[in-house]
């Protein structure tokens, strides 16, 4: 599973690597409704929350679907300005100006992406004038709570006042507690962003996709980038441009803006050391699977206390050195097994580095 970019007749130039402080506002909201998703946010979020005005904090959750489960596209506004060239505002001010540029269609879309659940990749089907669309939103809405009611039935009746309060709500934020972490992160994202697009100039697109992530690759003779997740989806930059925004909050989200229409954005995160050499789908696929035979899980458990031969782990289990062998292959090929040679004896053992990265590589793997 992967997201696609099809980049046929991209011309360097309309390749650009720029920090956008709405994306980043839009990340730090993601973070404080969803904490569990950025442990290494924990301390900064247990300062916000403590010090946040209740009636921020009650208009936080009017509309948290908007960046709960990651964040709207709403907040990459620059991508939906007809154009495909329009990038990030150099201030959340800017930044907003760009929001108010979206029609009516584009911003409900948006909005309602994570609420009713719309074609993402495909085009707009008119919710604003189609009554059967209206009301299919609103069912949808329905089961997720009262709260997207509300919010999908304000969207859908008056979107010029859903803006208003969304932009209030935005600025709000800033004041209450954005201001002080764009002041902080907004030097180190533009250094990264300088870094990268001076390896693209010297190295090429391919040296600059793998700088954003081990995870995001160039094809050239098929003129493809490709971002490896857990879900499927295919964008293309046609005529216009291919976007790529830091972040510093973003930790382990590795994100593809691939709406239809809209300017393909890559969104990633930067000063994680975590982020060497993450995972393939692929390779986290064939770890869990590799431990879920219970034989495979006893076999693991004598690896990590100390080496063992096949004839050796056939006897202890006592099943035959060709069932052991389809067993300790199964694991070396999803790299939870080392072997080396001594000898004439072959010794196997668990490298207990890789399976103490599980969790954390399946919980990036889910949510990149």
């Amino acid at each position: 599973m992967s997201v696609s970019i099809d980049i046929a007749g991209l011309r360097p130039e309309r390749v650009a690597i720029v920090p956008s402080p709405l994306a980043e506002l839009g990340m730090a909201l993601h973070a404080l409704s969803e904490p569990g998703h950025h442990p290494g946010l924990q301390g900064w979020v247990t300062s916000v929350t403590a010090r946040l005005d209740s009636h921020l904090a009650d208009r936080m959750c009017d509309a948290d679907f908007l960046w709960r489960t990651t964040f709207s596209d709403l907040f990459l506004p620059c991508a939906g300005v007809p154009g495909a060239g329009t990038l990030p505002g150099a201030t959340l001010a800017e930044d907003l100006d760009l929001l108010d540029k979206l029609t009516d269609e584009q911003f409900v879309d948006s909005a309602l992406e994570f609420t009713c659940a719309p074609g993402y990749d495909l085009p707009g089907q008119g919710v604003l004038s189609d009554p059967a669309l209206h009301r299919r939103a609103l069912e949808l809405a329905a089961s997720r709570g009262p709260r997207q009611v509300r919010f999908t039935r304000r969207l859908l009746d008056d979107p010029p006042h859903v803006r208003a309060w969304l932009r209030q709500f935005l600025q709000d934020c800033d004041e209450a507690f954005f201001a002080d972490v764009w002041a902080r992160v907004c030097h180190p994202l533009a250094a990264d962003a300088r870094h990268k697009t001076e390896l693209l100039h010297r190295k090429g697109l391919a040296e600059a996709c793998a700088s954003v992530s081990s995870a995001v690759t160039l094809d050239e003779h098929a003129a493809r980038i490709t971002v490896d997740k857990l879900v499927e989806g295919r964008t293309a930059t046609a005529d216009g441009s291919l976007l790529f925004v830091p972040t510093s909050l973003g930790w382990p989200h590795l994100m593809v803006l691939h709406r239809y229409g809209w300017q393909p954005v890559v969104h990633y995160p930067v000063g994680s050391p975590e982020l060497a050499s993450p995972p393939s789908v692929e390779q986290l696929t064939l770890r869990m699977t590799a431990l879920s035979h219970p034989v495979r899980m006893r076999i693991c458990r004598l690896l990590a206390r100390s080496t063992y031969t096949t004839t050796e782990l056939a006897q202890v289990h006592g099943m035959t050195a060709p069932e052991i062998s389809r067993h300790l292959g199964v694991l070396k090929k999803a790299g939870l097994v080392t072997t080396r040679r001594r000898g004439r004896y072959v010794l196997h053992q668990l490298d207990v580095t890789v399976v103490a990265r599980l969790g954390s590589d399946f919980l990036e793997g889910i949510l990149r």
